[in-house]
């Protein structure tokens, strides 16, 4: 396996401090938790909504991701909640490790919580330092009608 340990709570912490800060417009914060090199996308799973535009991206590099980042959280609502959950390591490769989670969205809508979006988040995390930053990080937002998993994977 050799390479740099990350602990995989590490791996879940930095990935709620992004979406925290993300829904909370925390710039500076977000910047200092990406690598160089960091890859950004983002995309709908049908590529057929009305935002495709707003939220499509395949951006590289921290400067470049959060100029796609600041305005795409600026012309988005608040409070605005992303929800990360069953964050898990799914491979391990020299100093950086894979992961995978689900998120769900929320936001206020007639003074009710409403969902926004569901999705699925694949990344990459690597040391900084003595920090963990993420060096990937891939949305695949839900907008496809469920159906049967036996119809849908088959």
């Amino acid at each position: 396996m050799g390479g740099v340990v990350i602990d995989p709570a590490e791996v879940v912490d930095v990935v709620g401090r992004w979406w925290w800060n993300y829904d909370e417009g925390n710039f500076g914060v977000l910047r200092e938790l990406l690598t160089d090199d960091v890859h950004f996308t983002c995309r709908t799973d049908s590529g057929e909504t009305d935002f495709e535009e707003f939220v499509r991206a395949d951006v590289r590099g921290r400067e470049p991701v959060m100029a796609w980042q600041i305005p795409h959280r600026t012309n988005s609502p608040y409070p605005l909640r992303h929800n990360a959950t069953n964050v898990h390591i799914t491979e391990h490769r020299g100093e950086e490790v894979s992961f995978a989670s689900y998120i769900h969205v929320t936001h206020i809508v007639a003074g009710k919580v409403a969902n926004l979006s569901s999705g699925i988040v694949f990344g990459a995390a690597r040391r900084c330092g003595s920090a963990v930053c993420l060096s990937g990080l891939h949305v695949i937002l839900d907008t496809t009608t469920s159906d049967l998993f036996s119809v849908v994977r088959s």
